[in-house]
């Protein structure tokens, strides 16, 4: 994109992303959660490399029809210079409008992300015309892997992937379905996910869980005997000894 093309795009932007938020009472702050005193609440979106990524791949899918269009201006000029003149306008029309188009949807998508985490859930919202907002908790989480495709890595980004219990669900678009989240175009993922498994292995040892060992799961623990619970059960041991004795003296 060129640089006025640019700062075309940035300031139809800021206009457009500021009707949006009013129109569809966007939300102009990140999210919350909730959390008690002295909790670290830890806030972010996704890394600037992210933006790039997305942008380069919009670009690989557009020069070839950036291309078509000058070569065939040019074929038309050499044939026909007064209908090339006349063409002129909606070629470079053509040739700018998806840049500008395309700068608004990705920093659309790039601004409208949130993420944010406490040290016992996790928040994740996208969307402007419809708001998808998924909510994880760390006690129901099963497994948590990092993915980063080779264009990734040459952004020095990373996908984050929580699954929870009862997972199977899958991804569409990059967003959030059935049992799972993802926290995409971060460039601290390593460092995230080893934050959460602390946060999992916490709960483990307040007995909240067990960490089972292999796939990096956790396996919910069973509920504890209290001494209320025994009490009932040696009531009940004691009826049933009760009704025994009785059943044999009237035999």
């Amino acid at each position: 994109m060129s640089a006025h093309a640019e700062r075309t795009a940035r300031w139809m932007y800021r206009g457009i992303w500021a009707v949006l938020v009013s129109l569809f009472r966007v939300p102009a702050e990140p999210p919350t959660l909730p959390a008690s005193h002295g909790e670290v609440v830890q806030t972010f979106q996704p890394a600037p490399g992210y933006l790039r990524y997305l942008k380069f791949l919009f670009w690989i899918l557009l020069w070839p029809m950036d291309i078509a269009i000058t070569v065939a201006w040019i074929a038309i000029f050499i044939a026909l210079p007064w209908l090339a003149l006349i063409l002129l306008i909606p070629a470079l029309a053509l040739a700018i409008l998806p840049d500008i188009i395309a700068y608004i949807a990705l920093h659309l998508r790039y601004d409208s992300t949130w993420y944010v985490m406490t040290d016992r859930s996790l928040r994740i919202r996208r969307g402007i015309w419809v708001i998808n907002e998924v909510t994880i908790t760390f006690e129901n989480v099963q497994n948590i892997r990092v993915q980063a495709g080779p264009l990734q890595r040459y952004f020095d980004i990373a996908n984050l992937i929580v699954e929870t219990a009862g997972g199977g669900g899958g991804t569409k678009d990059g967003h959030n379905t059935g049992h799972m989240g993802i926290i995409e175009g971060i460039d601290h993922a390593t460092a995230l996910r080893d934050r959460i498994m602390s946060h999992l292995r916490q709960s483990a040892s307040a007995g909240l869980g067990d960490e089972a060992h292999g796939h990096g799961s956790l396996v919910a623990s069973g509920p504890a005997w209290t001494p209320a619970h025994l009490a009932v059960l040696r009531e009940i041991r004691d009826e049933i000894g009760l009704i025994g004795t009785s059943m044999h003296a009237r035999s």
